[in-house]
């Protein structure tokens, strides 16, 4: 049996040589046996293989003795927030994300919603799906849950609906989940929507949602001038990462969004503290201190942010990969919530989205992630940081290398879930500092690459 769709932190894989309903019954009898689950939420993406492949998931939930509550189609953080919310004992998304559209795969939480990943069962979940099973004594039922009224209160709950004013704002589901959850939120918002690639579909004619890509980036962008849009946002295909385009539809990195929500968050709040990621950190500690927040560093991943989120009682965690976490959404990840807190800070401030980010890029020029593929990346990396930690202010592996120096710094580390070393470099001020930097680094990598 190919099992090569259980991966570090979920299930991915190409339908059905890699994943498919017969392996989809074997991995709900396992998940059961593994955990002892005996409430179970199930939600599934657009995708055109997931009901199939849910049908099959829940009938081996059901077979190996636990009850199946199934929320439908859904987002992955319906699932989590349903999981958290009703207090099953775990849940599972079936969702391949911005996967290629003839994948699919799934994301398992435990009670809480703590993720369930290599190190803590999703390895031993793959094992057990190798041998033999036999049906419980007492057959597990399905019934189905209706989540979204509850989930649409809960994200509400997060901004002053007072302060709101009518703005227009482009959104572009990318033919993803996130319509549907749009259109419900639009009744008690006085915001227009511009609705781009809004419709749930499969087939995603207008290509997988992934805004992370360049070439996906422009109907959002567009869009936002031609309706004079205050922003623009995108989601990937699960909705769990949302992306921000500007009034003038400049796509935002999202290491600056980290900065203004968690800004936001803390606003609110009146501090706390916040989980970021090495890769990019001066903006966000700037923020944070001067909103009388606390900078946590925590290792890049869903699973070591959510755990440090849950060890320090952050209110709010942050990746510049476009991952926010939230203290009262059961330290998940929402790709709902952050535009709500922007849309909030633009109506409460007066100020453009530009006005908010400019100042912020101008006072920490960024480099945004920089992939190479190369054929011995801890060689590599051992010999950079043999060169650059000479007369560095410091030296850290909290995740890869981190080196810093007064007026610049830069994180190489490799990809937790791809063949590449990703590297960020970052500066004080000083832009042609960071792209002579960033260059330099480059070159260095390809140089030792070579030899």
């Amino acid at each position: 049996m190919d099992l090569s769709c259980f991966k570090a932190y979920d299930l991915r894989g190409r339908v059905p040589d890699q994943l498919n309903p017969t392996l989809a019954e074997k991995i709900g009898r396992a998940y059961v046996e593994i955990t002892g689950a005996k409430k179970v939420i199930v939600g599934y993406d657009i995708r055109l293989s997931s009901p199939e492949i849910t049908e099959a998931l829940s009938s081996g939930l059901m077979a190996a003795g636990a009850d199946v509550y199934d929320i439908g189609l859904c987002g992955t953080e319906q699932v989590y927030f349903a999981t958290s919310h009703y207090g099953m004992d775990g849940g599972i998304m079936v969702t391949a994300s911005h996967n290629p559209k003839d994948h699919n795969g799934m994301k398992m939480v435990g009670p809480e919603s703590r993720p369930i990943s290599s190190d803590n069962g999703l390895n031993d979940i793959r094992d057990r799906v190798l041998e033999p099973f036999t049906n419980a004594p007492e057959q597990g039922r399905y019934e189905t849950l209706e989540v979204m009224s509850a989930y649409v209160d809960h994200l509400l709950g997060y901004i002053d609906a007072a302060s709101l004013k009518p703005m227009t704002i482009v959104c572009n589901a990318g033919n993803g989940g996130a319509g549907l959850v749009i259109d419900e939120l639009e009744q008690h918002l006085p915001f227009e929507f511009v609705k781009v690639h809004h419709q749930p579909d499969g087939h995603f004619p207008n290509g997988v949602p992934n805004p992370i890509l360049p070439e996906n980036r422009t109907a959002t962008a567009d869009a936002v001038i031609e309706h004079g849009a205050a922003m623009g946002i995108a989601w990937d295909g699960d909705y769990d990462r949302c992306f921000f385009f500007d009034e003038n539809g400049r796509f935002i990195e999202g290491y600056y969004v980290v900065g203004l929500l968690a800004d936001q968050f803390l606003r609110k709040t009146g501090g706390g503290k916040v989980i970021h990621d090495p890769r990019l950190t001066w903006n966000t500690l700037d923020l944070v201190k001067a909103a009388g927040g606390e900078a946590i560093e925590s290792k890049t991943g869903h699973a070591f942010i959510k755990q440090r989120m849950r060890d320090e009682d952050a209110v709010y965690g942050g990746e510049m990969s476009a991952h926010h976490y939230f203290r009262d959404f059961a330290y998940c990840d929402s790709g709902m919530i952050p535009w709500l807190l922007i849309a909030e800070r633009l109506c409460q401030s007066g100020q453009t989205l530009s006005s908010l980010i400019d100042a912020r890029i101008e006072a920490y020029p960024a480099s945004g992630e920089i992939n190479r593929t190369i054929s011995d990346p801890p060689k590599v990396i051992a010999a950079i940081e043999g060169k650059y930690s000479v007369g560095a202010k410091s030296v850290s592996f909290v995740d890869g290398l981190s080196v810093e120096f007064d007026n610049w710094r830069f994180n190489l580390r490799m990809s937790n879930t791809e063949p590449v070393v990703r590297l960020n470099v970052e500066s004080r001020a000083d832009k042609a500092l960071m792209e002579a930097k960033t260059e330099e680094l480059l070159q260095e990598m390809d140089r030792l690459n070579k030899n």
